[in-house]
């Protein structure tokens, strides 16, 4: 190569290696041009390269891992607390049923068109002395009617009579006034009541009168009676009679027959409810 040759493609050659950079230069802006900045990235863009970050249970040791798993969402004092809440819900509303139950049956006997059970009397006591509907108002009384004759039943009621009268006494003393009126006047005068009574409580309170005013009586309270007809005299004979407790309250309006279905403690316990649901003053003996 002659030497103008040779001195030509070496001046050419910075030209060149100029061109090249610059044409490097520029293919390495556009690329950056065309690539997006983080700033740029929409924020859904940005979070899909943040690192899922998984969430762990951390205990302190494996018998609290364990514990855990055993137990599960509910522990033994949570289980405990709500069967403690629901027997309370439970015993709340048995009571409560109870209550709402004694106060029908004390308001259904005042309602208009229902027959009243008892009423106005005027007897005489085993002690001689008279007494009036009047004078058992102020307390509750417990009201049975028989006979000193009776062989069984009236024995057995009367029992029971004392053994109510005694658990009543027990919580709410001097409340109840417990009086038995006899359905055969003509052989049970003050001296039978007195002696016949005496066998089953002191505080018993025994009714007596003309059979007018038994038979007055009984028809106010409800109460069936039959005595046998053509009795010569000193045959002896039988009353049939009805066998429940008219539990009267201190105005003197009945509150609730007891019957033989009841027990002594049944009853004792229902004239007791029947006493607390009482909001007027009451009397003691």
């Amino acid at each position: 190569m002659s030497q103008p040759a040779m001195r030509a493609t070496i001046n050419a050659l910075p030209r060149a290696a100029t061109r090249q950079c610059l044409r490097s230069m520029s293919t390495a802006s556009n690329m950056a041009a065309k690539r997006p900045t983080t700033s740029c990235l929409s924020k859904s863009q940005t979070q899909t390269y943040q690192p899922l970050v998984q969430r762990r249970f951390k205990f302190k040791t494996v018998e609290e891992a364990k514990s855990r798993y055993r137990s599960g969402p509910f522990s033994w004092k949570a289980g405990m607390l709500f069967l403690m809440t629901g027997a309370g819900l439970l015993f709340y509303f048995e009571k409560e049923k109870e209550r709402m139950q004694r106060k029908r049956i004390a308001e259904s006997t005042k309602g208009v068109g229902r027959p009243k059970v008892g009423g106005p009397f005027n007897l005489i006591d085993q002690n001689g002395n008279t007494v009036t509907d009047e004078d058992l108002k102020g307390r509750y009384s417990l009201v049975y009617f028989g006979f000193t004759h009776c062989p069984d039943i009236c024995p057995e009621e009367l029992d029971k009579m004392a053994r109510m009268f005694d658990l009543v006494e027990e919580k709410r003393p001097g409340v109840l006034a417990p009086v038995f009126v006899t359905c055969d006047p003509a052989r049970d005068g003050p001296k039978e009541l007195k002696e016949y009574l005496a066998e089953f409580h002191p505080k018993f309170i025994g009714l007596t009168g003309t059979y007018d005013q038994i038979k007055a009586m009984c028809k106010a309270y409800r109460v069936y009676f039959s005595t046998p007809t053509e009795v010569k005299p000193g045959q002896d004979y039988l009353v049939d009679h009805s066998i429940y407790f008219y539990l009267m309250d201190p105005e003197g309006d009945f509150v609730e027959a007891l019957g033989r279905q009841h027990s002594p403690d049944q009853a004792a316990k229902i004239i007791v409810d029947h006493m607390k649901e009482w909001k007027g003053p009451l009397k003691t003996a």
